[in-house]
């Protein structure tokens, strides 16, 4: 039970980074604007090496955005319920530490899911028409690593789960 806790926030940690950093670098797609390289993310853009916030509120981007720091939110909150699920004493009779810190890191994972799928949809289908020298970047691919991240500490915390379960004695009801 322990090996899958240690490996589930192992992976948590890892996934968690992965998330802040993705959330708050700029560097989410690529692209040449007027024979220029710019580059943006989710809060500014940069053409060339001037960076500008990004202020107009688009539905997707603030989609994004908010679906990324629930995301976050949901992965940090798992992390310390992670760390609680180390200790042995119940603090509830029907609630399991290890099945409560799975289920927020697939919360965070769907989260962290709608994210990219709305980013990626509407990135392809407005810059996929206007720009024909535009890529995504690497913000934008730690933002999946963190979701396999958080998927993967959300099984380990299952799998602890369903250990701790087989070991406990059957009580009559």
């Amino acid at each position: 039970m322990y090996s899958f806790m240690g490996g589930g926030l192992f992976c948590a940690w890892v996934g968690t980074t992965l998330l802040v950093v993705a959330t708050a670098t700029d560097h989410w797609m690529q692209y040449r604007l007027s024979g220029a390289f710019a580059h943006q993310g989710l809060w500014r853009y940069c053409l060339g090496s001037k960076c500008y916030l990004q202020a107009e509120s688009v539905a997707y981007w603030n989609a994004t955005r908010a679906f990324m720091i629930l995301s976050s939110l949901c992965a940090s909150a798992g992390i310390v319920m992670g760390i609680l699920a180390f200790a042995q004493q119940p603090t509830f009779a029907r609630l399991s530490r290890p099945f409560s810190t799975g289920i927020m890191f697939f919360a965070s994972t769907i989260f962290v899911l709608l994210a990219l799928a709305i980013y990626t949809g509407v990135t392809v289908s407005f810059f996929g028409r206007r720009f024909g020298d535009w890529r995504f970047s690497w913000s934008y691919i730690l933002g999946w690593v963190a979701l396999l991240m958080t998927f993967f500490a959300g099984i380990f915390y299952m799998c602890a789960y369903r250990m701790k379960e087989c070991r406990r004695p059957s009580t009559p009801r």
